[in-house]
């Protein structure tokens, strides 16, 4: 739907999403969808727009910099959901999409007569994504729910931090973007089963759900033997080394040497092999019950060196090993250009910007970035026009309705 002689096919070309939801748990979802071909027509408030457009902890001439990557590759058209001529609209469109994507609370949707039973009438092929704080069934339904809910209840904040302090944020949204993931994962098995059975469904996630999902072993390590995990901080407990270490000019370094034979080599980087037969650090399980000596070993050597110096150190003897990235050292790293990990792309108002780039990539048929998050209904008329057949006098007529 959405390719041209101007790049490549991709993968979702043939798929038209219409995005309903606001925030960041439904749009990353979209954005997902729209990084492989995907026609996404994002649905917003007029005059208003998604929340998004002013999120953001840092802004460049006024203008959040996390809308252009979220809304990238999405066409903007504003509706307002909450008249009955905005409704209609939708309604109209909801045969021409392939997925409809809403983070609305549940039963919002349906109070506005698009609910699924509604929509799946209008068109049976139609796969409807819905995100919400705890999902469309079950007693905590109608609860307000935000991605930090969905941490806190998902058991991610119980093991973040350190154990001597409050459980901690982990520093991005985690909640809402895990969330995402899998309703993107949802989406894309329901368009594979409906090549089969030529029907659309609902792929219904709570955001704590998504947080669940990545918890490990943690549910049967308190059943079958009534262990809770807490925070750790930088360590895995009883798996040692793996931790993060002082440098000489006042960093830190991350070293991941907790397998025999990478200890091994540790020791000998380290100008100190007899390490790696000693009783205390010989094994895993040794190292494990005398971590905190063992760290402390480390410590007093890595302080010693600077961050280039440990790295081509544990590089020449196969450790596993990193200094702590920031933006600062992504942006100047040679593999994260080689790998184009990082793409520079012109926004509006903005200007020349770096954002990350497709994940994952596909060999045949690779992702990519058109352009970034549009201006609020920059694509009412063309979308309206395009897919409903109203003219210019019934778009002005809607517009002086409010409607778009």
């Amino acid at each position: 739907m959405t390719s041209s002689p101007d790049r490549p096919r991709r993968p979702l070309d043939d798929i038209r999403v219409l995005e309903l939801g606001a925030f960041l748990a439904g749009p990353f979802c979209g954005q997902l969808l729209a990084d492989f071909g995907a026609d996404v027509i994002k649905v917003e408030p007029p005059g208003k727009g998604d929340p998004m457009r002013e999120w953001g902890r840092q802004r460049y001439n006024g203008r959040s910099l996390w809308w252009p990557i979220l809304a990238r590759n999405k066409r903007s058209v504003t509706i307002d959901l909450r008249t009955a001529a905005g409704q209609e609209l939708v309604r109209r469109l909801v045969p021409l999409c392939d997925i409809v994507v809403e983070n609305f609370r549940p039963g919002t949707l349906e109070e506005w007569g698009l609910g699924w039973e509604t929509l799946n009438e209008l068109n049976p092929r139609l796969i409807m994504v819905r995100v919400s704080g705890f999902g469309q069934t079950g007693p905590y339904r109608d609860k307000a729910g935000f991605g930090s809910i969905g941490e806190a209840m998902g058991g991610i904040r119980a093991v973040t931090g350190f154990p001597d302090r409050p459980p901690a944020r982990i520093g991005i949204s985690i909640g809402d973007s895990l969330a995402a993931v899998f309703a993107t994962v949802g989406a894309l098995t329901a368009l594979h089963e409906r090549q089969r059975s030529g029907r659309g469904q609902v792929v219904d996630i709570g955001i704590y759900e998504g947080v669940l999902a990545v918890m490990e072993s943690m549910l049967p390590e308190y059943q079958l033997t009534g262990h809770i995990r807490e925070r750790t901080g930088t360590i895995l407990p009883n798996v040692a080394p793996s931790n993060i270490y002082p440098t000489k000019e006042g960093l830190w370094f991350a070293i991941g040497a907790n397998a025999d034979a990478v200890f091994r080599r540790l020791a000998e980087a380290m100008g100190q092999p007899e390490l790696a037969t000693d009783p205390r650090y010989a094994t895993h399980s040794a190292r494990g019950d005398h971590q905190a000596e063992l760290d402390e070993v480390i410590a007093a050597w890595t302080i010693q060196h600077t961050t280039d110096e440990l790295q081509q150190l544990m590089d020449a003897h196969g450790v596993p090993a990193s200094r702590i990235y920031t933006a600062r050292e992504m942006l100047s790293d040679p593999h994260f250009v080689a790998r184009q990990a990082i793409i520079s792309i012109q926004a509006p108002g903005i200007g020349d910007m770096v954002m990350q780039n497709v994940i994952p990539r596909l060999s045949e048929t690779p992702g990519g970035v058109d352009w970034t998050g549009p201006e609020l209904g920059e694509h009412t008329g063309a979308v309206l026009g395009e897919l409903l057949g109203l003219s210019s006098a019934e778009l002005a007529t809607l517009r002086d309705q409010g409607v778009i």
